[in-house]
């Protein structure tokens, strides 16, 4: 414990404490001091790529990258200097000389507005570098989940990363360099083709919108703000923390919790885009029973249930009640499986029940 306790360095001229292998970020976030960044991502390595988190450390020839510079003891870090503001605002100048646009729909994905923000701040919007644009888009690829709108790429490679540091997928990767650097898949494929699980990691890391929500921005149209409101995944037992969003009535979209305990920003594909159905015009919004003739007909809600408790009673009293079975839904809320389960085994004595999505 030695070694991790009493570590001090000055940071805007305060003395602050750190834990030996922190990074000057890390550190300076930790002490609410705020360093922009477009690479960053706390959950994968540092990388140092987009240099926008340097700051200056008395002794060094020249300023740092904050993200990838551990913190030593007695250091003396500012983070803001007219010298910082005017490089920060210079390299956000030239991110944005290489891209078409810089505002998109937040429904893009969860860090989409990253650049935008960053750009405002810093009044980056100039125009004086403006020229060739970067990167090719593939809108030839027709999975109907992921946006592939790489002349909005400014090479932070958050997705590659994510696809690979968390998932472990190794689905994109990077080709060429300079103005013709690019996000690809191998041979340059479509991502049905690659290893791709479509669980949309990339999406929500992605801090331009280059890589997009596709279902979610379907709804872009509607004119009303975005809310989120913090639920659960029903489709498995990991309980896994999801936003969803919702412009009115209608959900737009699922993002994941980036502090969800279970899942840390991670979903599979049906948690992060399999939501249609709670708004699908083929969803039933009445019972149906059969009638003498076996057909579907539409009915009330207290004639389907009689129907449905006779119909297991008479199993259960012709076949005992090991003969039922029953399949929750993992479309349905948790609570409902409580309740199938509770109903299943307290009210019909059985223990056959399972979930047709368990992990």
């Amino acid at each position: 414990m030695s070694d991790q306790t009493g570590l001090t360095l000055t940071l805007d001229g305060a003395s602050v404490s750190f834990t030996k292998g922190e990074s000057i970020f890390q550190v300076a976030e930790r002490h609410g001091k705020e360093i922009p960044t477009l690479c960053y991502d706390d959950r994968l390595d540092a990388f140092g790529a987009c240099r926008l988190c340097i700051v200056e450390v008395e002794g060094a020839r020249a300023p740092v990258a904050s993200c990838t510079t551990k913190a030593e003891p007695g250091m003396r870090v500012t983070t803001r200097s007219g010298a910082l503001e005017m490089h920060r605002r210079v390299l956000l100048e030239l991110v944005v000389s290489e891209n078409r646009e810089v505002d998109v729909d937040e429904l893009s994905g969860y860090a989409s507005q990253e650049l935008t923000t960053l750009v405002d701040r810093y009044d980056a919007r100039t125009g004086r570098f403006e020229g060739r644009i970067s990167g090719t888009s593939r809108p030839d690829d027709p999975n109907p989940f992921i946006l592939r709108d790489y002349a909005n790429c400014i090479s932070c490679y958050r997705c590659v990363r994510v696809c690979a540091e968390q998932e472990g997928d190794y689905a994109i990767s990077i080709m060429n360099r300079g103005f013709d650097t690019q996000i690809t898949t191998e041979f340059e494929g479509h991502l049905k083709e690659s290893a791709c699980t479509f669980c949309g990691q990339c999406v929500q890391t992605c801090p331009t919108g280059a890589l997009g929500d596709i279902k979610a921005l379907r709804h872009k149209a509607i004119e009303k703000p975005v809310e989120k409101t913090r639920s659960i995944c029903p489709y498995c037992g990991v309980g896994c923390a999801v936003d969803i969003m919702t412009k009115g009535d209608q959900i737009v979209g699922i993002q994941p919790a980036m502090d969800g305990p279970a899942n840390e920003g991670a979903l599979c594909v049906k948690g992060q885009f399999a939501f249609d159905f709670v708004h699908h015009p083929d969803r039933l919004k009445t019972p149906f029973v059969r009638n003498d003739h076996g057909q579907l007909v539409p009915t009330t809600w207290e004639v389907a249930l009689d129907k449905a408790a006779a119909g297991l009673l008479a199993a259960v009293n012709e076949h005992g009640r090991h003969s039922l079975y029953a399949v929750a839904s993992g479309r349905a809320p948790n609570e409902a499986g409580y309740v199938m389960q509770k109903f299943v085994r307290a009210g019909l004595g059985t223990s056959y029940i399972d979930n047709c999505s368990r992990a």
